[in-house]
């Protein structure tokens, strides 16, 4: 991937006139990521040089107009801005090799904290953890394959599934001694 960042902050309030307000402490993990890159390509090999660990990739429509990135889960990207190889022995597609940028991943983790002092050496420490606050969809890369021996795949640019979780909120009790 291109840009990442993981920015953390952790406040600890200052115990005021007013002992009740001292002791919480504020978390926050913001982290930020561009999608990772991947190729277009083909669910056969027109090339027939038997390597079915690097699949054939298609060829660049040269009279396609238009975004091919579109950015929707169900259709990613446009396979239109793609054009598949004769299907006869040793053709390869032109489109170079991880041309295409999948979705980026942005995730909000936070956290409060309320230590209260039961004796001069042991705390009870309450936790609220919130990962992913804001509840944001992180979607996988989407489906490779543009192109099957019958024609355009019905599920090229389809993406199935996140890479994140959604909300999860926790709470727990520690004792600290």
């Amino acid at each position: 991937m291109r840009n990442t960042a993981a920015i953390n902050a952790s406040w600890t309030l200052p115990l005021g006139v007013n002992k009740l307000y001292g002791g919480w402490t504020l978390n926050s993990i913001v982290t930020l990521q561009g999608g990772f890159p991947f190729t277009p390509q083909l669910s056969y090999n027109p090339s027939n040089n038997g390597d079915t660990r690097n699949p054939v990739r298609p060829y660049v429509n040269p009279s396609f107009n238009g975004p091919v990135i579109l950015g929707s889960p169900n259709q990613w990207f446009n396979p239109a801005a793609f054009l598949a190889p004769p299907n006869a022995s040793g053709f390869y597609g032109n489109l170079g090799r991880d041309t295409l940028v999948g979705p980026g991943l942005a995730i909000w983790d936070f956290s409060v904290l309320k230590s209260t002092a039961i004796r001069e050496r042991m705390n009870l420490q309450f936790r609220a953890e919130l990962f992913n606050l804001l509840n944001r969809a992180n979607f996988n890369t989407p489906n490779a394959v543009v192109f099957t021996p019958s024609g355009v795949s019905p599920t090229a640019g389809l993406i199935t599934s996140t890479s994140t979780t959604s909300r999860q909120v926790q709470f727990g009790l520690k004792l600290l001694w």
